[in-house]
């Protein structure tokens, strides 16, 4: 798996690219058949922009934003709102071949 931090409009620390490196990295134990993840920070203004990109097998696309609070805030939201896209999918393909059976 490939994890790409960019920016837009500011430079990445160090730190912060490892922290998002090392969020990033959690999602596959949510689904395991992703292929790259994107993370682009993006400093507009008076507010700092995370939006994280997920490309999956199959064509699948997950993406998150948030801009509320500092960079790091704004990585923890992106990765949870990410978390709940991939359980929710990978439950969607295992349940496909077997629905539940109302009694």
């Amino acid at each position: 798996m490939n994890v790409v931090v960019s920016s837009r409009h500011m430079d990445v620390t160090p730190p912060l690219k490892t922290y998002a490196e090392q969020k990033a990295n959690k999602l596959t134990k949510y689904y395991d058949r992703i292929q790259e993840i994107e993370v682009v920070l993006d400093a507009a203004k008076d507010r700092t922009k995370v939006e994280m990109i997920v490309n999956a097998e199959h064509k699948n696309m997950f993406i998150a934003h948030h801009d509320e609070g500092d960079a790091y805030a704004c990585i923890d939201q992106c990765v949870d709102k990410l978390e709940r896209q991939l359980s929710d999918h990978k439950k969607k393909i295992r349940n496909r071949k077997h629905p539940e059976v109302e009694k």
